[in-house]
């Protein structure tokens, strides 16, 4: 009685462990969940840094982009044309 009783426990034990256990299917499920989250904001970082590489090589000397080049004199310099739309930000708002 005793033998299948020891066995038994430890039947439970390992099953216990293969569900709930730091490596069980419990665990495993929200290191699933985590690697989603991760490669979405992968997807999203390596959209921005494709944005930012396209903007940058448009200011580069050999080819200078004049509108881009238009836009960040404006921003960096705080200035308009006559014809422009000013849209106020916030005191804690920044634009760039």
């Amino acid at each position: 009685m005793v033998l299948p009783a020891v066995f038994f426990l430890f039947a439970a034990y390992f099953g216990w462990q293969a569900t709930q256990g730091s490596r069980g299917l419990h665990a495993y499920a929200e290191r699933k969940q985590e690697e989603k989250a991760a490669l979405a904001e992968l997807k999203t970082a390596k959209h921005d840094l494709a944005v930012w590489e396209r903007r940058v090589s448009a200011l580069r000397g050999d080819h200078l982009d004049l509108d881009v080049l238009d836009e960040r004199v404006r921003a960096m310099l705080n200035l308009s044309q006559p014809n422009d739309i000013i849209v106020p930000y916030g005191p804690g708002k920044k634009l760039f």
